[in-house]
């Protein structure tokens, strides 16, 4: 039985992923910051719910002890929870504003995969999901024909390029776990007020793909549902 982590998974992407996943055989454990939510979407899935706060230190600690205590390790982890940010103009983006971004984004990945490699490590195949963005790939944002390169938000943007190259970065560090980041394209999530062409199922495909690879499966790669995207 695969065994899985999903920070973020109360909504959104990550519920769907969550859901998929467990359609597909895993044991899935919902993380989420704010338990009332996170419990009743746990229950609603049939999974079980693990508080989590990827800004924390003391949070992500404690979820690490929650889920060694219970599940003793995991198999995979997907790093599934974000922020947009401020909506502002560049001129008037402050350091705030970026601290924000990047503690939850890039940080909180570092945060909870810190914490969460020695219970990967007990699995056969760990593996790990980050989920970047096309918003973060510098060819896509320089594409004017595509929606990345037609919207501005420069924190996210530069917050979901670091996720990507820390994938890269952690890929080559731990050739005995799998990393690879996935990009859900545009899709209609409350994230962008549900104004995505996708579904929140076509979004998930990339993770769900990610997240079920085999001992043959890449590492350090960065896909879509249609396959690598160009950095």
């Amino acid at each position: 039985m695969t065994t899985t982590f999903i920070t973020g998974a109360n909504r959104s992407l990550g519920h769907e992923t969550a859901r998929r996943l467990i359609e597909a055989g895993h044991t899935v454990l919902v993380g989420a910051r704010d338990p009332e939510r996170g419990r009743a979407a746990a229950d609603a899935l049939g999974a079980r719910f693990v508080q989590i706060d990827v800004t924390d230190d003391a949070s992500v600690a404690a979820a690490a002890a929650d889920v060694a205590a219970h599940e003793g390790g995991i198999d995979v982890l997907i790093n599934n929870a974000g922020v947009l940010g401020t909506h502002s103009p560049a001129d008037q983006i402050t350091a705030a504003d970026a601290r924000e971004v990047f503690e939850v984004n890039v940080v909180g990945i570092v945060r909870v995969t810190h914490a969460f490699l020695p219970l990967l490590r007990k699995s056969a195949q760990p593996v790990i999901v980050n989920v970047s963005s096309g918003m973060g790939s510098f060819a896509l944002t320089h594409d004017a024909g595509r929606a990345e390169g037609r919207i501005l938000a420069p924190l996210y943007t530069a917050s979901k390029a670091a996720v990507t190259m820390l994938t890269t970065q952690y890929a080559k560090s731990w050739p005995d776990v799998k990393v690879n980041a996935a990009d859900p394209g545009y899709t209609a999530t409350d994230f962008n007020g549900h104004s995505g062409p996708q579904t929140v199922t076509e979004g998930t495909d990339a993770i769900v793909e990610l997240a079920t690879i085999g001992a043959d499966g890449p590492t350090g790669t960065f896909r879509d549902r249609h396959g690598e995207v160009a950095w």
